[in-house]
């Protein structure tokens, strides 16, 4: 029986594409009558082994014989026979013969298959990468593949290469020996070498040559190249080489389009993005990862969180299947978001589709925990860090600190510093030093305080105005009034202009320093903001015009920030109570409800009427409380009937440096009062009485009592 060599029809010359991509070796087996000469048209055609068709058949029955090499129960039961009959396209009958795969014949056919040719060159391949980049020792290999080797034998070789300088010199060897009809085959093949190895420069230096040589590129070439910038972290060149492909008369593909929203997004131009991402879920162009990766972080980083979530569903709903690098991109823009729930949602979904978290998937959810002061889920990631053997680097580490700090963990601080110190791969920097500083004044630790910043100056680092604002506030708890002018002092010296925070902390120092010293704190007051200064005088001092305090109280607050409106009314209104200057209180009250610094302090329904206290400091709170004291009175005497209930909700948080909170203060002055109102053991943070025990109350407080 003869035997054909055979591959179904295919179009390489006019498809080099296919050549290109042609990477693994066939499955099937064919042969021809020839066994010598054979050469396969094209590598992405299945080759079957069929017998061809001779002019006098050994048996008129069989027409075309399809022999397979496969174990019987590896095939369908209806070929497991020896012999099947089937219908060709023509209407011939075409017949299947199972060959026993362990028997001699079958060795043979497959030591004459494509398989064996694609190994050796495979190994062709091997040779080259680890031999010396000279043109002698190159050459050399390649005369292993004959006189004349194919162009399909020069693809499959150049296409396993790894050496971009190897890669060069087999190029110039197989245009010479295989003369290929389309060059710019061999050219785009050997540019994948270049993209392998993140050469760009190399591969912009090849396509120089093509031009020269007269080789006109085509979208393979281009899209080669651009990948490459992509891989090299050169969004910027991307975007130059796809600008060229007009040039050329070419016109891009989807995924090459694809590709450019990943590098325009990279590149900084969002909005061409954006407009490509459009276009790619009209046109359901094929987006991969990095891509989808890239809309995230862009999204996550213009503060568009929806449209990140957005994002990562559309890609589910495509059925792309998220990796590592895409949950990791999602709970960063979801800490950026400070959503710390949809964090715990991505990371339980990652962990549900067997993804192991690494340090960018820790380091996400630790910032993401960090910033909204998830105080015991941030705990919990660093520790699981730690056991798993994680450094953390300094930036993550001051994460936890500043948290620490803001919610007042500290032992967890003290903890987590000395980790940092014993860690051998990053030192404390100003920053760190800063958190332990705030943690210690707040707890009102001076000694540590100071020991700490005594460190920061050993280490070669200069306080700045966080760490000596957190220093002032700690010598105002220890009633140290001449260590808080010595720190305000350092601080002019070193050059540093003192802003509104730190002004707001020296006000917050007058609250509680003595009469006797207030001064002082003026003077240093006067010095950082001389508009602030004047109101604080009108209050100590006593204003010789009427009416001069509220109208410089509200120029204050009209010219300030809102982000420091609050503390400074608040600390106002607690000097005022302090000083027993209720009527100045009252009128500081006025002025923040005016502004909008105050809102929904009171409240109306037709079942109950609510006093709203939290975000007050005390003193606003007991005068807002005096406040609504008279204002229910002025309702009885003006006929409106009170409802069945009446409340003041407080809140139920602590300070987070002390184990009280307003509700626990304001308990003992409603009881100095012998106001009605008990805590409602139902509504943590609320104080209620009946409108019966409200009307008896207020008509025994015939004339207001002050506040205490």
């Amino acid at each position: 029986m003869g035997f054909s060599l055979t591959s179904s029809p295919s179009h390489l010359c006019s498809d080099h594409q296919s050549l290109c991509n042609s990477l693994s070796p066939s499955h099937n087996l064919q042969f021809t009558s020839s066994l010598s000469s054979w050469r396969p048209r094209n590598f992405n055609s299945p080759l079957k082994l069929i017998t061809t068709q001779k002019s006098q058949p050994r048996t008129s029955s069989l027409s075309s014989l399809q022999v397979s090499v496969q174990d019987p129960q590896d095939l369908p039961k209806e070929t497991s026979s020896s012999i099947e009959s089937q219908k060709t396209p023509n209407g011939q009958a075409k017949h299947h013969i199972w060959v026993n795969p362990k028997s001699p014949r079958a060795s043979q056919l497959r030591q004459l298959s494509y398989d064996s040719r694609y190994a050796s060159l495979v190994k062709v391949a091997v040779a080259l990468n680890s031999c010396d980049s000279t043109e002698e020792d190159v050459i050399k290999v390649l005369n292993s593949l004959g006189e004349n080797p194919s162009e399909q034998d020069a693809v499959i070789v150049l296409n396993n290469m790894e050496s971009p300088e190897t890669a060069l010199i087999a190029l110039k060897y197989f245009q010479e020996k295989s003369k290929p009809k389309k060059r710019v085959i061999l050219y785009n093949v050997t540019l994948k070498v270049f993209r392998k190895s993140r050469n760009l420069d190399g591969a912009e230096l090849l396509f120089d040559e093509m031009l020269n040589k007269g080789v006109l590129p085509d979208n393979i070439t281009f899209s080669t190249i651009i990948s490459c910038a992509r891989m090299c972290s050169l969004p910027n060149k991307a975007v130059e080489w796809f600008e060229k492909m007009p040039s050329f008369g070419l016109n891009p593909d989807d995924v090459t389009y694809s590709a450019m929203i990943d590098a325009y997004g990279k590149a900084g131009n969002v909005d061409l993005a954006l407009s490509l991402y459009d276009r790619a879920r009209t046109e359901k162009w094929r987006i991969d990862l990095v891509t989808f990766s890239t809309l995230i972080k862009i999204y996550g980083v213009s503060g568009n969180f929806d449209g990140a979530l957005n994002v990562y569903e559309e890609m589910k709903a495509l059925g792309v299947k998220p990796n590592l690098v895409i949950y990791n991109t999602l709970l960063d823009a979801m800490g950026r978001a400070k959503r710390p729930w949809q964090a715990k949602i991505v990371y339980r979904e990652l962990i549900k589709n067997g993804f192991s978290p690494n340090f960018g998937t820790y380091a996400a959810l630790l910032r993401a925990y960090g910033r909204a002061r998830y105080g015991q889920d941030a705990l919990s990631v660093y520790r699981e860090m730690k056991k798993k053997g994680l450094e953390l680097n300094v930036v993550l580490y001051n994460t936890i600190l500043a948290m620490c700090a803001d919610i007042g963990f500290t032992d967890e601080a003290i903890e987590i510093f000395e980790d940092l110190k014993k860690s051998e791969t990053c030192e404390p920097d100003s920053w760190t030093f800063s958190s332990l500083i705030t943690i210690y004044s707040c707890s009102g630790k001076v000694s540590e305080a100071e020991e700490m910043l005594n460190q920061m100056l050993e280490a070669g680092f200069e306080p700045n105005i966080y760490v000596l604002t957190s220093l002032i506030q700690c010598y105002g708890k220890a009633n140290r009034t001449d260590d808080v002018v010595r720190t305000f002092d350092r601080l002019i010296n070193l050059g540093i202009t003192p802003d509104a925070r730190f002004c707001g902390c020296l006000l917050n120092v007058m609250t509680q320093t003595s009469n006797e010293e207030l001064g002082k704190l003026i003077g240093c007051i006067d010095r950082a903001n001389p508009q602030l200064a004047s109101v604080v005088k009108l209050l100590v001092e006593g204003e010789t015009v009427d009416g001069a305090f509220k109208q410089e109280a509200t120029e204050l607050f009209s010219s300030i920030g809102r982000e420091v409106r609050k503390p400074y009314c608040n600390c106002l209104i607690d000097l005022c109570v302090n000083l027993d200057l209720l009527e100045k209180a009252c009128e500081l009250l006025e002025i923040g409800l005016s502004l909008e610094v105050y809102t929904a302090i009171q409240t109306k329904s037709p079942t109950q009427w609510s006093l709203h206290l939290k975000s007050l400091s005390l003193g606003a709170a007991l005068t807002a409380l005096h406040v609504w004291m008279n204002d229910l009175t002025i309702a009885i005497e003006n006929g409106e009937e009170l409802p069945p209930c009446l409340g003041i909700n407080t809140g139920h948080g602590k300070h987070k440096y002390s184990e009280n909170g307003l509700a626990t203060v304001f308990e003992s002055h409603l009881n100095e009062l012998n106001a009605p109102f008990h805590e409602a053991p139902e509504k943590a943070g609320w104080f209620l009485t009946t409108k019966v025990a409200a009307l008896s109350w207020l008509e025994s407080r015939k004339i207001p009592e002050p506040v205490a």
